[in-house]
């Protein structure tokens, strides 16, 4: 079954894999409280979180999609990931300035304290829904591949990632999938690095051989402003902009690990160390996409008939690296879907006890019962994520749409949260009137306009609209006002 994979690439995985587990094992024992346990007793170092932020939202689907993208179609993602760093400043004032001063958990009791109860779990619950399924593309996605690369099963494959990540993020907690996202983060850019040395080495002309193909493929056309169809420097700036202030300043993900930093020193250290990366990994991941493409115009022959853009990575490393190199890179992948499904379940588990269940039941009534109960939930949301993996993987094409629809969810989430921080008016019924005109303008405007419109303007639009019409909504309807934030 992996006798295409090889025996030393099987042991470079095997290795890895063995790796994480042994950290959860190592961090075992040292949660008596769920304060240890979700949040690693707030004593994270900052490198350690900066590195554990880029590597948890940075999925396989993203270390695979990133490149395929730049093969298929252009660069113009440059310019989205290039926000990161603008966007750091006001994620550190406009979000982190306010949850850290209240020590939140979770930035959905920031919500409760802004708006009440009924907003807090109305939000967490969309956040809950939409991160079970983003956990089930973000393991089927790497699945596939490994499939692809190895001969093994997808379900073989779903089930090894989602029973390895669970059971080092059962043990150590937060504290594990920080230290585990350390090493991820590692072999993530170790791998995108590794592509990069190796395409400019092997590619005709080196790195300007790379620019001058990608020139005459016509992937440096991205300054065609009025094109609302595709991806280009205006829509990518703008797209990118808000989608870092959603999933740096108000998903559960990363705010757990920021709330987890020792000092507020640390956070701003750790918010602009993840702004830097994302603008290097994402280029590198984007030069290699244009690297292919050079290189397979160089080499037709060596290119099969029937791979795509989203296959070209996976392709590229099992056929054109040589044995080692190629188990480092799968390893890559690998890595970059287990950072996202520890990250994606020990926030879920979170959300759940923090939001959920501690408001409806109470405190605990014995010292560590929570933490037990978190332990039992992260393995319960292992097993739903695996059987979204497994769902996602018999219905192909409309996983895509799919995403496309809960996409909508995100930007009048995020308008909830801006509406709270910058005003003091707005209320959750005038947000609640906002995100449902939002949601329906978007979904009128994709069945209208179909692909005449980039998926990228969706966020943008919703979240303009939601929050436009959140304000005066409620400036006109008198609703429920609370103060405690």
């Amino acid at each position: 079954m992996l006798t295409e994979f090889g025996v030393l690439n099987t042991v470079i995985l095997g290795a890895y894999l063995s790796a994480m587990v042994l950290i959860g094992v190592a961090l075992a024992g040292r949660q008596r409280t769920t304060e240890d346990y979700f949040l690693a007793g707030r004593n994270m170092p900052w490198p350690a979180v900066g590195m554990s932020m880029f590597a948890s939202l940075t999925s396989a689907t993203t270390y695979m999609g990133v490149p395929a993208f730049a093969y298929d179609h252009n660069v113009a993602m440059i310019f989205g990931v290039a926000m990161s760093p603008l966007a750091a400043p006001i994620l550190v004032r406009l979000f982190y300035r306010v949850y850290r001063r209240h020590r939140v958990t979770t930035s959905y009791q920031y919500i409760h304290l802004r708006y009440g109860p009924g907003a807090r779990y109305a939000v967490s619950a969309l956040f809950i829904l939409s991160r079970l399924g983003w956990l089930g593309i973000v393991i089927y996605a790497p699945a596939k591949a490994m499939s692809v690369a190895s001969g093994m099963p997808v379900l073989w494959a779903i089930v090894l990632m989602g029973a390895l990540a669970v059971t080092y993020t059962v043990l150590g907690g937060l504290a594990a999938v920080v230290w585990t996202d350390v090493v991820q983060f590692i072999v993530l850019f170790g791998g995108a690095a590794w592509l990069v040395v190796t395409l400019v080495m092997h590619v005709p002309g080196g790195a300007a051989g790379i620019v001058r193909a990608a020139a005459e493929a016509g992937r440096l056309d991205v300054f065609e402003w009025t094109d609302m169809s595709k991806l280009t420097v205006l829509s990518a700036m703008i797209g990118w902009f808000f989608v870092f202030l959603n999933d740096y300043g108000t998903d559960q993900v990363t705010v757990q690990r920021l709330m987890a930093v020792r000092t507020d020193a640390g956070v701003i250290k750790a918010v602009a160390f993840n702004a830097v990366n994302d603008l290097v990994i994402n280029g590198m991941l984007i030069f290699i996409g244009i690297g292919m493409l050079a290189y397979f115009r160089a080499y037709p022959q060596r290119l099969g008939n029937d791979v795509g853009g989203d296959g070209i990575l996976p392709y590229y490393i099992m056929h054109v690296l040589p044995a080692g190199v190629s188990g480092l890179m799968v390893t890559a992948i690998f890595a970059a879907a287990m950072s996202s499904v520890d990250s994606g379940i020990n926030s879920l588990t979170t959300v759940i006890v923090r939001d959920w269940i501690v408001p409806l039941r109470g405190p605990a009534t014995r010292s560590g019962g929570d933490v037990a109960l978190a332990r039992w939930l992260t393995v319960g949301l292992g097993l739903l994520a695996a059987a979204a993996a497994v769902y996602a993987a018999s219905i192909g094409n409309i996983v895509k749409m799919w995403m496309n629809v809960m996409g909508l969810f995100a930007a009048p989430v995020l308008g909830v949260f801006v509406l709270g921080v910058l005003t003091r008016r707005a209320h959750f019924y005038g947000w609640l009137a906002g995100a449902c005109c939002a949601i329906g303008l978007n979904v009128l405007l994709q069945r209208l306009y179909g692909d005449q419109l980039m998926a990228m303007w969706h966020f943008p639009i919703a979240f303009v609209v939601s929050t436009a019409v959140g304000y005066v909504t409620s400036l006109i309807v008198k609703g429920p006002r609370r103060s405690g934030a």
